[in-house]
């Protein structure tokens, strides 16, 4: 049957009309994809032309696609053909059919679990989108074309992939054997605009106080790890708090893939790289984390500490690279104590337990953990200072807490915000002899809510 013929039959089926909703028209995606082999024959590689801009690019595959269009005998409504259009240019300039959600400000994370079935968060709630893909081939073209940019590969010999966007959004695929009614992609947008320490006092997710005290201790090169559970906002305070470093210093970040968006003038980027195809060729964030070493930083920054490159980074902190930060995973600042001191375990060398936690209690000044609550916000819960040895017990300090007895509104919003605790820090001493004064109100305490149940 003729393609003309088909796509009459669909479009006049008063049946086919009523039930259709929002399923995909089987016979415009077939068009679809005619059109879009036509465009890549033809425009070949002009598409990957360094030298066009994005406007002339653009205009050239819109020409090629109205030529390509003019060549059908299939009878487009208006709606249709613009629909196609919009289709084709997506998939061929952008990333299908998740590129309007990319594009759209409200959406910080873009998940697609299988061709049909696509998710967004938006102010931290999970929706359901109309959004969909022709099929499996479809969609993995897309991720393709996302981890190629990258220099990165995705196969049945390596069926994971991490790998970002030109913004810097960061981007976790998973393909046959691995995803079951996949493939799977994950995609958590950074911001075009970097968050400043204004944003996040704005959103709640820390007070002016509190804001001071952390800039206070940036500057002050006192060694930090930002800690908190998958999604709270770790890489975004980093960024924040990396905005504070004085921008004559020399600062080497060190990530899996490059995320950190720093302004300073003297930053030295390094991404770890995956093995080749051979299995070869594989650069670890622990590689670069000992290399880092050789070109004399002022700060080094490792995006994230999974393993054991922990060990490297507490070296470091004990051997001069003050003011060094990193994140953890953890669901609080004493579990980010004993998930490093697991990972240095990780590094293979048979340490005692003892000596590590005399490391961390050495190196480590000060946590900031960050919590998701329940209303989908993100706030920093601790911030605490690493005191010293207590014995074989590392001891802890709150400056600041997040006072949950405050209850939520009727929306459901936590009413709480981050409260100085009273205690001031033994490193404040310190800050001073630096000429970093941090006045009594800062650690001024506040009243803590105290619910039926005790205070958190």
């Amino acid at each position: 049957m003729s393609l003309y013929k088909r796509l009459h039959e669909v479009q006049g089926g008063p049946a086919a009309a009523a039930g259709a909703g929002k399923r995909r028209n089987p016979v415009l995606d077939e068009l679809r994809q005619k059109i879009h082999h036509h465009l890549i024959d033809e425009l070949g590689p002009i598409l990957y032309d360094k030298r066009l801009s994005e406007d002339d690019l653009r205009r050239r595959v819109h020409e090629q696609l109205q030529s390509a269009l003019a060549q059908e005998r299939a009878p487009l409504s208006a709606a249709d053909k613009a629909q196609l259009i919009q289709d084709v240019s997506d998939d061929i300039l952008g990333y299908g059919p998740i590129d309007r959600l990319l594009k759209d400000e409200e959406v910080t994370e873009v998940m697609v679990n299988g061709p049909d079935a696509v998710f967004t968060e938006r102010a931290g709630r999970i929706e359901k989108t109309s959004a969909s893909f022709v099929d499996e081939t479809h969609l993995r073209r897309i991720i393709d074309k996302i981890v190629s940019q990258v220099g990165r590969r995705i196969d049945e010999a390596q069926p994971m992939v991490d790998a970002r966007l030109p913004d810097g959004s960061r981007v976790n695929a998973v393909i046959h054997p691995l995803a079951i009614g996949g493939p799977f992609l994950t995609i958590r947008k950074f911001s075009k605009d970097p968050l400043q320490i204004d944003d996040l006092i704005r959103f709640g997710t820390l007070n002016a106080h509190a804001a001071r005290f952390l800039q206070a201790c940036i500057v002050g090169r006192l060694n930090c790890i930002v800690s908190g559970g998958t999604g709270t906002g770790k890489t975004t305070t980093l960024n924040v708090l990396s905005s504070f470093i004085p921008s004559e210093e020399r600062i080497v970040t060190i990530e899996d893939a490059k995320e950190l968006q720093l302004h300073q003038e003297h930053v030295l980027a390094m991404e770890a790289r995956p093995p080749n195809i051979e299995g070869r060729g594989q650069v670890t964030i622990r590689d670069l984390v000992r290399n880092s070493l050789r070109m004399r930083p002022d700060r080094v920054v490792v995006g994230e500490c999974r393993a054991g490159e922990a060990l490297d980074m507490l070296q470091a902190m004990n051997t001069g690279h003050d003011g060094s930060i990193t994140t953890v995973h953890s669901n609080s600042p004493r579990d980010t104590l004993a998930r490093i001191e697991t990972m240095v375990l990780m590094a293979g060398f048979d340490l005692p337990v003892r000596a590590i936690r005399e490391q961390m209690a050495s190196a480590l000044d000060f946590i900031v953990h960050l919590s998701r609550l329940r209303d989908g916000t993100r706030r920093i819960t601790h911030i605490t200072e690493v005191q010293g040895m207590e014995g074989d017990v590392i001891t802890l300090q709150d400056v600041f807490l997040f006072d949950y007895g405050m209850g939520v509104d009727e929306h459901g919003r936590f009413l709480g915000h981050l409260k100085a605790t009273g205690n001031r820090p033994k490193f404040a001493e310190k800050l001073a002899d630096l000429g970093i004064r941090l006045g009594p109100e800062v650690f001024q305490p506040e009243a803590f809510v105290r619910r039926a149940g005790g205070a958190r």
